[in-house]
């Protein structure tokens, strides 16, 4: 099967204004992104987007990347458009890695596509046991609740994502910024109308539990923070340079 990743990445993101191009050890953050979706060797990678700065910053950095339309609502609409703009309609599988989680475990990347061709689902993500407490009430870390406990041997089915949860439940675990679509439910996902659940929490993957689309969810081996606020570029900055 063939798969082809794509990630979304704008500069207009609202607590973090021009985050894709913030540097980490001389390299802008979408381009270390770039550099590990390479690193998984699944398929070929291309940023999406609307801003000129990051395609220039890509391309420069050794990567590949297409303009979109500025009118899109989430990232999901930005990588269909990036797809038929591509011409890879030929594609069976598309990976949306989010632009703004470099710290993503590459072993993580490559478990998703495989249990995704293993099981032929609709749309696959992943997401790492919660060992922080805090994290149920932080509205910036996603939670997914699951059908069954994840392991190694369980791609389990999402009941709901949520951004707050006061009750503890075992199956809630921390969702990472990565799906796996068939191409023809992508096409589907796009067509319809963002639901009011999906406006209300801001999540898009409500917009396909809404439409009766079933997530399946593998655990993650390692639980990276994304970088959605000032805290998150400099705590994220700190791993990444003592990495090195």
């Amino acid at each position: 099967m063939k798969t082809l990743v794509i990630i979304p990445s704008r500069l207009s993101a609202t607590r973090l204004p021009g985050k894709p191009l913030l540097k980490v050890n001389g390299l802008s953050i979408i381009s270390h992104v770039v550099k590990k979706a390479m690193s998984a060797n699944i398929g070929e990678v291309y940023v999406a987007t609307e801003d000129q700065e990051i395609i220039d910053d890509v391309q420069k950095n050794g990567g590949q990347a297409i303009m979109t339309s500025k009118n899109h609502k989430t990232g999901t609409d930005r990588i269909y458009d990036a797809i038929k703009k591509l011409g890879k309609l030929d594609t069976d599988l598309v990976m949306n890695l989010q632009g703004d989680e470099p710290l993503m475990n590459i072993d993580d990347i490559k478990n998703l596509n495989d249990q995704m061709i293993k099981s032929k689902s609709e749309i696959g993500t992943l997401a790492s046991k919660i060992v922080d407490k805090s994290f149920y009430e932080n509205q910036n870390v996603v939670k997914v609740i699951t059908k069954e406990n994840l392991d190694d041997s369980h791609f389990s089915e999402a009941i709901n994502f949520t951004r707050k949860q006061k009750n503890i439940n075992e199956n809630t675990y921390h969702h990472l910024g990565i799906y796996c679509y068939k191409l023809e439910t992508l096409k589907n996902f796009v067509s319809y109308d963002q639901s009011q659940n999906e406006i209300k929490n801001k999540l898009e993957q409500l917009r396909a539990l809404d439409n009766d689309i079933k997530i399946n969810v593998a655990l993650a081996k390692s639980s990276p923070i994304g970088v959605d606020t000032e805290e998150d570029f400099v705590a994220i900055k700190k791993i990444m340079e003592y990495k090195s």
